[in-house]
């Protein structure tokens, strides 16, 4: 076997080595499940931390854009902020995941009500007496 083919054998084997003891030295921690993090997201809510809890949700829905549960929070809670068109935003979202749930379509009313979207409040919270019969 050539020199280079040697030192190269050499490096790997010595970056597989160090690999394997760095992992040795840090424990393994998963990833938080969506509702592991959404579980998070409410504690910090519920101690005071508002701005920090969307933002926590904000990270979730980047990697799970269904998680309409996360989209219903983070609407709600950027009306509780004044962060109005971020609330309809989220709400609208929900309402595209979950288009058969008149709750979602109430919420989004809401929301586009707090924004001063009056015509647009309307039409949702029309929708959802519909679905509610």
């Amino acid at each position: 076997m050539p020199a280079t083919a040697l030192r190269l054998q050499d490096a790997t084997m010595q970056i597989a080595t160090l690999i394997e003891v760095s992992m040795q030295q840090k424990e393994y921690q998963p990833m938080p499940t969506p509702d592991e993090a959404y579980a998070a997201a409410e504690k910090l809510k519920d101690g005071g931390k508002l701005e920090e809890a969307v933002a926590a949700l904000e990270e979730v829905i980047a990697g799970h854009p269904d998680f309409a549960l996360a989209h219903s929070a983070i609407s709600a809670w950027c009306t509780r902020l004044e962060r109005h068109e971020k609330a309809v935003e989220h709400a609208r979202r929900v309402c595209e995941l979950e288009p058969n749930e008149p709750f979602s379509f109430t919420a989004l009313s809401v929301a586009c009500m707090k924004a001063g979207k009056i015509p647009e409040a309307e039409d949702a919270l029309a929708r959802a007496r519909m679905m509610q019969g």
